[in-house]
């Protein structure tokens, strides 16, 4: 892993958007790699696999690329054959994070704070990890071995038994006051558990749908520019 930044860098919440959509899709749809800013628009507009879901119009979009430009953390490519520049991210080369760090990191940028468990299940496309626990390893062992650390770990949520964790590139986040164990019964946190599991589980069987048509979308977008 290449060495790691003196300073984090702070982006705003649109620029850590298009950021975690030029991550995610090098990694699930590299045929459509690098990106216009029209797919770049749809991929942060997308309704499945996001948290907060957005409206980003075209103006938001470029200037989050400009900043991430200014920031070192994505450039522009002029592709021969392509009427539109091109945008890729500098992730590599500036927070030097391999295959398994940046699957976290597109997931922590795209979604918001997450349990091991959920970050196993949303990196699957980008990256597998066998359970939780080589999850958990992992985040571990790359916010002790980065200067500064570009995630901290989060107390767990109402509900749920599992730590989460939360990116820092928009900066330190506060820790949340844990739930009084007096405010739940132990049957209605179980209660609670079971039916977010099988909601997520739902869930994430659609996402998986809806983001392959997404995707279905976006190549089919890049065939069309060719010929306009």
């Amino acid at each position: 892993m290449s060495e790691s930044p003196d300073e984090l860098v702070q982006l705003t919440a649109e620029e850590a958007r298009v950021l975690g959509c030029l991550l995610e899709k090098e990694a699930t749809t590299p045929d459509v790699y690098p990106l216009t800013l029209n797919s770049l628009i749809t991929a942060c507009n997308q309704k499945t696999n996001r948290f907060p879901v957005v409206d980003y119009d075209e103006e938001t979009v470029a200037e989050a690329i400009e900043g991430l430009r200014a920031k070192k953390l994505a450039f522009r490519m002029d592709v021969a054959g392509s009427r539109v520049p091109k945008y890729r991210h500098h992730v590599d080369e500036t927070l030097g994070l391999a295959k398994a760090g940046k699957a976290l990191l597109t997931v922590l940028l795209l979604r918001g704070a997450q349990t091991p468990g959920e970050l196993r299940t949303r990196t699957e496309r980008m990256h597998i990890f066998p359970d939780p626990e080589a999850v958990e390893k992992e985040l571990d062992f790359l916010a002790e071995d980065m200067d500064p650390a570009l995630w901290r770990r989060m107390p767990p949520a109402p509900g749920q038994k599992e730590a989460r964790y939360k990116h820092l590139l928009c900066g330190d986040v506060e820790p949340e006051a844990p739930i009084s164990a007096g405010l739940a019964s132990e049957p209605a946190v179980a209660s609670v558990q079971a039916r977010n599991q099988r909601i997520e589980t739902l869930e994430n069987k659609v996402a998986e749908l809806e983001g392959e048509l997404d995707e279905l979308k976006a190549a089919f977008e890049q065939f069309r520019q060719q010929f306009d």
